[in-house]
């Protein structure tokens, strides 16, 4: 196969964007707001990484997820984690068939390319854990047999931050493998109205605007995408900075590196252009960093929160020029 020319690339960004509103605008009909949330939820998507959703009951984490992957054109699945759940119930497992008296696979709800997990906190640690290959190397492991997942896959979780009575919290390795965790508010005072009047005269249902092919090919264009020696220096010293920070027991791992770069090229080609500037890079930090960073516990009676040591980051990390 050749390699695309640079024409090749710019014009896969800027059909990245003309997309990309499309796809935002038609995600409209069936959500009132959350214009930021689905932005990133976009970028993730394009960046080949994983979503938290947190908010609290009611603020249509499942509707958002269930409404952007319909837009997407790709094949949704969703899974509700409860304290008795299995992992044979995500991932699926080898059963034996009476007829043939071979076992055979059947396949779990991961094999899907929009995989919403409700509530994520609900099941056993054992049951999360059946997530981690499966978000990170896109492939499942039953029975001993390594299955590759559908192309393109992505995993949106839903969690409750106030309701712990029967939950389990995520380990430091799962959420790590979160690119963002994005936080999903009540809607504003005019939005709530909004809302009254959008459910009172009938929803009408968001139609899909891509198709799965079309998303893969947005996403390979986006791995085209240029990003220059000074920007990848930027984001190592960013994530460097966060693993000498005194008040941080934890920092941020080269997995945060990797979902900089890899988001900076989808911010890049979702604004029209064909390489990363800093300023994607800056965007995309509190996003990225928000989850990752593990305060010491006696900066937290000081009111030391992640929010403002990204912004100490952010000041005190030099830009290149």
């Amino acid at each position: 196969m050749e390699s695309e020319t640079q024409e090749d690339i710019i014009g896969g960004a800027n059909a990245t964007r003309s997309n990309a509103v499309k796809i935002i605008d038609e995600i409209h009909h069936g959500i009132v707001g959350k214009d930021s949330l689905i932005y990133n939820m976009l970028i993730a998507l394009l960046a080949e990484g994983n979503v938290m959703l947190e908010g609290l009951p009611g603020v249509a984490k499942t509707t958002i997820a269930k409404t952007f992957a319909s837009v997407m054109g790709m094949e949704f699945k969703r899974v509700q984690f409860t304290p008795d759940i299995m992992p044979t119930d995500v991932i699926g497992a080898c059963i034996l068939n009476q007829k043939t008296m071979e076992f055979e696979v059947h396949q779990g709800p991961v094999f899907t390319n929009i995989l919403l997990v409700d509530e994520i906190n609900r099941a056993s640690p054992k049951v999360q854990s059946s997530l981690l290959e499966a978000m990170e190397e896109k492939q499942v492991s039953i029975e001993g047999t390594s299955i590759n997942l559908p192309d393109p896959f992505m995993v949106i979780t839903t969690l409750n931050p106030v309701d712990i009575l029967g939950t389990f919290p995520l380990p430091e390795a799962q959420i790590d493998r979160f690119m963002f965790r994005l936080n999903v508010d009540y809607p504003t005072f005019d939005e709530e109205l909004e809302l009254l009047h959008f459910k009172s005269r009938g929803q009408v249902p968001a139609h899909g605007m891509m198709t799965k092919d079309e998303v893969s090919g947005m996403i390979s264009s986006i791995r085209q995408v240029y990003v220059d020696e000074k920007v990848l220096k930027y984001i190592r010293d960013l994530v460097m900075a966060t693993r000498a920070n005194k008040k941080l027991i934890l920092g941020a791992s080269p997995r945060a590196s990797i979902s900089l770069l890899k988001a900076s090229r989808a911010v890049a080609a979702l604004n029209g252009r064909d390489y990363v500037i800093l300023d994607d890079v800056k965007y995309l930090i509190p996003h990225v960093m928000n989850h990752r960073l593990v305060i010491k516990p006696e900066y937290e009676p000081e009111g030391v929160t992640v929010n403002d040591i990204v912004d100490e980051l952010m000041a005190s990390v030099k830009v290149p020029t």
